[in-house]
């Protein structure tokens, strides 16, 4: 089978790339497609070095640092690519990329970290956090937004099978297209993050610093129990304003290299993790140094993190809101717990979202899928 790969834009190589790069392993002949692809050198060695083939947007000036302000464009821009001469086309979607033309005698698979988060559920949020009102440029975005829906529901026909990252995006997914999908977990290289029995007497948090990680909240949090350090690493728009909500018991240490990162989750006491997140690979990393994570209760932590009296063994603690005072009883819970949680069962919990496990599962499911389309393919014709 030939295969071709469509992924939304390369310009950063963070989660849903580490997911485009396993995929790709696995389909070395594969071509890739992209909106825009401006890796670095650096970056692209996770493909293997190659080049992907691109949209128009490629060549419109700022497409490199402004790519998201071409939103509008992108339902077109992603149509124009030609996958006519693929048995197969895996999208790798959380805005545009499932909505490639394909035909009846091509099998289309796609991969669902999202569906556009800020066109369905979460399009309040982004126009808060974007101080967007109600004003002319306001009914703008809420206008091309509203299309921007008509056009993913649509588009959503085209796709044969989808997966889901995990099963709260299933939900999203059956909610937004009214279609059932798979769960195959991302992979996570809980290779490269060594077990760690021994903790220090800190907690630690990092992300980048964005708005809706709401690191924010966990430093509030710690600002009211000075007696307890945490550890913040990232850095981000919202610098400052942690900077300024922080105490003596809270170091921020900004970017740090990965080394460094590393380090600090194995010798932390805990994780806290506040963000709502569609799965959320660092809760799992942190797991895989033996760290046990206190992450709110909503969205892919659910899934990652096993809560108290779990029967497969406790790797962490939920809280029920993202409000400074739930963090606070979430680790008031986790140092009064009669017994402490295994670092041991975090690592071995983590180790169900390698990247073996995903490869094989994607391998047999694509496999599969290819079976199943070429058989019915041959009956009728």
């Amino acid at each position: 089978m030939k295969v071709a790969i469509v992924h939304e834009w390369l310009v950063t190589f963070a989660g849903s790339e580490q997911v485009l790069a396993r995929i790709a392993s696995l389909f070395p002949e594969a071509d890739i497609f992209s909106v825009v692809d401006h890796l670095s050198d650096e970056d692209r060695t996770h493909l293997g070095g190659k080049r992907t083939k691109t949209t128009f947007i490629q060549r419109i000036p700022g497409s490199r640092t402004h790519y998201r302000s071409y939103l509008p464009l992108m339902p077109l821009a992603i149509e124009q690519l030609d996958l006519s001469k693929y048995d197969v086309i895996i999208s790798s979607s959380h805005a545009v990329a499932k909505g490639v033309l394909t035909g009846p005698d091509q099998l289309h698979i796609s991969y669902i970290h999202s569906p556009i988060r800020y066109a369905w559920d979460l399009q309040h949020q982004y126009l808060r956090e974007s101080k967007i009102g109600w004003g002319p440029k306001g009914w703008l975005v809420r206008w091309l937004l509203h299309k921007v829906r008509i056009w993913d529901y649509r588009t959503a026909a085209g796709v044969d099978h989808f997966i889901a990252n995990s099963h709260f995006i299933g939900r999203r997914v059956h909610k937004v297209y009214g279609r059932q999908s798979d769960v195959i977990y991302p992979p996570v290289d809980v290779d490269a993050f060594e077990f760690c029995e021994n903790k220090g007497d800190f907690y630690l948090a990092a992300s980048r610093l964005v708005p809706y990680k709401r690191m924010d909240l966990i430093v509030k949090a710690f600002s009211r129990m000075p007696d307890r350090k945490l550890v913040v690493i990232g850095d981000g728009p919202e610098m400052s304003k942690i900077r300024s909500l922080s105490t003596p018991n809270v170091a921020l240490l900004g970017y740090q290299p990965f080394s460094a990162l590393k380090n600090h989750m194995q010798r932390a006491k805990a994780f806290v993790f506040a963000a709502e997140e569609d799965f959320g690979i660092i809760p799992v990393e942190a797991q895989a140094c033996g760290t046990p994570v206190i992450a709110f209760g909503k969205g892919g932590s659910l899934e990652t993190v096993l809560g108290a009296g779990n029967p497969q063994s406790t790797t962490g603690l939920w809280f029920a809101e993202q409000t400074p005072e739930s963090i606070i009883d979430a680790v008031n819970r986790f140092e009064c717990m009669p017994e402490p949680i295994s670092p041991a069962a975090c690592r071995r919990h983590a180790e169900k979202f390698s990247v073996e496990r995903f490869q094989g599962q994607f391998r047999d499911y694509v496999d599969q899928r290819w079976s199943e389309f070429s058989s019915l393919r041959t009956q009728t014709t």
